[in-house]
């Protein structure tokens, strides 16, 4: 069992509740999100028995270890399964603390085994934790992007390494050929710098979106990072000095907490429109600037696209566009007067991520007095996805200014000094010059074909990546919590009450990670350990697993826990020897009966005096009968699939989306890969008490109410279930109803029935036997779910007797012994 791919399935599922993991975003609109890449790293970790100590580091800062891989970057995910509101109006520094308090409280919780909320707005009241070590732990985490990236399957990966050292070879042969290169770009460079206009950034005092639904912020480099709420025209305000001013530029910039670092929201972007108005100190008005002779470092090839569905359609005659399309690319389109064609600067594939730049003239040299306000607007094509998602806005009195035919990012890396230039400003860098190079048109040109040849990833993944030195985030004590009540600021530290953090070169969170799981931890291992051991008898040895604090129930065997703890640590922080420890133990070994007498003094088991008897996790139960049954697709990752709910649960939804409800072999995928909507539990798991995702939950409680029972009777699944171990049990339990009792009950419950079990079954069946005979019942309905459909039978089986043992199924599948473990 623990080599099987069914075990790493298993013991995910426990990890996913405390990492809070969901297929939606939660709150108000509660929409899709691309996470299983991360579900699929927990499951094949367990599977490849990941120590422990290395599981959590790789989740908290797998990004940061050396030559990171893929997998490791995808790890990080743990950290990015927060609730993530895309509301409208909402201020995103304001929800991404609510997303760091998360954060931290799912670190307590699944590692540490503290509640650390309580300090989020004081010193905690019982445990040694500190409101100013609270976020302590907290500015660990707190200088990281908001990252999402594409995620390859390893033959793509495979495929990425070929096609860039193709590229790499390329280049080095134009080095090869140019062998004093060097010079010749340094030279090449100063002198485009040299030629460009003098830029003075604008300070922008209001920023807003056309339905006032985004919140842009200005960082000190003067660049402007729009996210949250996704809007698709944006107003900047300003009072720069416009004296003389002869041309504006708008620079697309890249960032980290953009998808693939932007500067696309989402990808692709385009501009349709930028316009520029001012206003004197004592006018009324705003007057519209005239802008003029637009260029750009790049356009991308014009093409025509569908015009918007609430424009009239209309022939653009100066393109000869049919009727209903637009043009979009040359970077005219920014000024025409077509308010639906657009700048495009997407470069393709991959290469579209990186910065690119436009410069528009102004009719005359503007002759403002001090005190003009500047407004600027930017609308995007027409349509929220290809949202620009990082701008900076710069003016120059420079004569005729114009944007250099060079890629941007070369430009922005050349105003680096060479000493302070990364490996990405060098490689900007000697891109820009070999496009520049007439000789190295060949070589360009295979480059550009590479490239062209990228894989497209079947998925992306939000995980954390670390800060540039350039955009560090310090951290603020938050008076009572507040998100903007910053107090003064705090260094990353751990509490003094635990064992201190190791000197070391790591990256602040990298070391933070390692320090969750030093063996000097006093809580790591026992929390780890503990987990397994709820796992298995239902309840922890510490019944608290999210609390080992001085309030916590002190355990009975805590020398046990003790034990088990080190024992671990000792054996590599091995989850899969740890669990083969506890089930080879005489105490999980021992019967689940219970005596009277015994039941009555120690009814919670917490003496240990019998084997565990508890209903498994609502996943497990649903596994459980449709494995029976014989439909379970034992298929392992992928995607989510849509589980079938009630139409009215769908409708009942603020935000409706697509629900493709799963059919054929995917219907019957295990409980771990259906898609799960924060807004909209699966009521057939709900009922079994399966938790929301909202919150990292490290302890499902149970419930015995009636819903679970209906659930288990009527549900979509479970009926067909039932239908399927009816067609089963004719399959394989021979021709009299005897025997096909004896192997549907040893089916479900493991063991041969009873003399007295066997008769009551037997006369049931007999019962519903009658009762389709006497045309009570419909046989192709109860057998199909279709009264015009019928199911592929055994040979020698009838219409009633698929009928009639869906009926007996139904009620075997529903026995407390079938969906307990005893």
């Amino acid at each position: 069992l623990l080599a099987s791919p069914r075990y790493g399935e298993k013991w995910a599922r426990h990890w996913l509740d405390l990492a809070r993991y969901a297929d939606s975003n939660g709150y108000e609109k509660d929409m899709p999100r691309d996470m299983w890449a991360w579900r699929d790293w927990v499951t094949a970790a367990f599977n490849r028995n990941l120590p422990f100590d290395q599981f959590v580091i790789e989740q908290i800062a797998g990004d940061l270890l050396p030559n990171a891989t893929q997998d490791q970057i995808v790890a990080t995910g743990f950290l990015r399964n927060s609730m993530l509101n895309e509301e409208g109006a909402i201020i995103p520094e304001e929800f991404r603390m609510a997303e760091m308090f998360d954060r931290i409280d799912c670190v307590g919780k699944s590692v540490l085994g503290l509640t650390t909320q309580c300090a989020q707005c004081h010193t905690h009241k019982f445990d040694p934790l500190t409101h100013d070590e609270y976020f302590g732990l907290f500015a660990f985490l707190n200088d990281t992007y908001e990252a999402r990236s594409y995620v390859y399957t390893p033959e793509q990966l495979k495929d990425l390494a070929a096609m860039r050292a193709d590229i790499s070879a390329a280049e080095e042969e134009i080095r090869r050929v140019r062998p004093r290169w060097q010079a010749e770009m340094e030279a090449w460079v100063a002198d485009a710098a040299a030629q460009l206009p003098v830029w003075q950034t604008v300070t922008m005092e209001e920023m807003s979106s056309k339905n006032l639904l985004t919140h842009p912020t200005q960082r000190p480099d003067g660049s402007i990072l729009m996210i949250g709420h996704r809007d698709n025209e944006h107003f900047f305000e300003g009072k720069p000095d416009l004296a003389g001013a002869t041309g504006l530029q708008l620079e697309a910039l890249t960032d980290g907490d953009l998808f693939m670092q932007g500067p696309g929201r989402d990808g692709a972007w385009a501009i349709g429109r930028l316009r520029m108005q001012v206003k004197k100190p004592d006018a009324k008005d705003w007057d519209d600037v005239k802008l003029v002779n637009a260029t750009a470092d790049y356009s991308a090839p014009e093409q025509m696209r569908p015009r918007p569905a609430a424009d009239p359609k209309q022939t653009d005659q100066r393109n000869g566009a049919a009727s209903g399309e637009v043009p979009v690319g040359p970077v005219a389109h920014l000024l025409d007067d077509d308010e639906h064609s657009a700048w495009n600067s997407d470069r393709g594939h991959l290469v579209r991520h990186q910065p690119s730049v436009v410069v528009v003239q102004f009719e005359q040299p503007l002759d403002l007095p001090a005190g003009t306000r500047l407004k600027i607007a930017i609308k995007g094509h027409h349509s929220r996805d290809d949202m620009l998602g990082c701008c900076r806005f710069s003016l120059t009195k420079d004569a005729a200014p114009a944007a250099p035919p060079i890629d941007h990012a070369a430009i922005l890396a050349a105003r680096t000094p060479a000493a302070e230039r990364t490996d990405a400003d060098r490689a900007a860098i000697f891109t820009a010059w070999r496009k520049a190079i007439p000789e190295a048109a060949a070589f360009n040109e295979k480059i550009a074909a590479t490239w062209a040849k990228a894989p497209k990833a079947p998925t992306t993944i939000m995980h954390a990546a670390s800060r540039s030195a350039t955009q560090h985030r310090s951290t603020h004590l938050l008076d009572r919590g507040t998100w903007n009540q910053p107090k003064h600021e705090v260094r990353p530290h751990v509490p003094a009450g635990l064992h201190p953090l190791e000197q070391s070169n790591d990256p602040p969170r990298l070391a933070f990670a390692k320090w969750l799981v030093d063996p000097r931890s006093p809580l790591s291992a026992r929390v780890a350990v503990n987990r397994i051991w709820q796992t298995l008898f239902g309840q922890g040895l510490v019944e608290t697993p999210d609390d080992f604090g001085t309030r916590a129930p002190v355990p009975e065997y805590r020398d046990l826990l003790d034990w088990l703890a080190v024992d671990f640590m000792e054996r590599g922080w091995s989850q899969k020897e740890a669990i083969r420890q506890i089930v080879m133990s005489d105490t999980y070994r021992q019967s689940s009966a219970v005596a009277v007498e015994v039941m009555a003094r120690d009814p919670n088991n917490r003496l240990l005096a019998r084997g565990p008897r508890f209903r498994p996790d609502a996943e497990v139960v649903r596994d459980v009968v449709l494995a029976v049954s014989g439909l379970l697709n034992d298929k392992v990752g992928g995607p989510s699939v849509y589980p079938p709910v009630p139409k009215n649960v769908l409708e009942f939804n603020y935000v409706q989306i697509d629900w493709p409800e799963a059919k054929d072999a995917d219907r019957y995928r295990r409980s771990l890969y259906t898609f799960r909507r924060r807004s909209m539990p699966d009521p057939a798991l709900g009922n079994f008490d399966a938790p929301t995702g909202d919150l990292s939950c490290a302890r499902r409680l149970r419930s015995n109410t009636p819903l679970a029972a209906l659930t288990g009777l009527n549900e979509p699944i479970f009926v067909e279930a039932a239908q399927g171990l009816a067609l089963r049990t004719l399959k394989e339990g021979g021709v009299d109803d005897e025997a096909r009792v004896e192997r549907a009950f040893f089916l479900c419950t493991s063991r041969q029935p009873t003399a007295d079990e066997k008769q009551e079954l037997l006369a049931f069946v007999a019962d519903q036997r009658k009762r389709l005979a006497d045309g009570w019942l419909d046989a192709r309905e109860i057998s199909s779910g279709d009264p015009e459909k019928l199911p592929a039978l055994p040979a020698g089986a009838t219409p009633q007797d698929a009928a009639a043992w869906t009926l007996v199924s139904r009620v075997l599948l529903n026995l407390d012994e079938t969906v307990t473990k005893n």
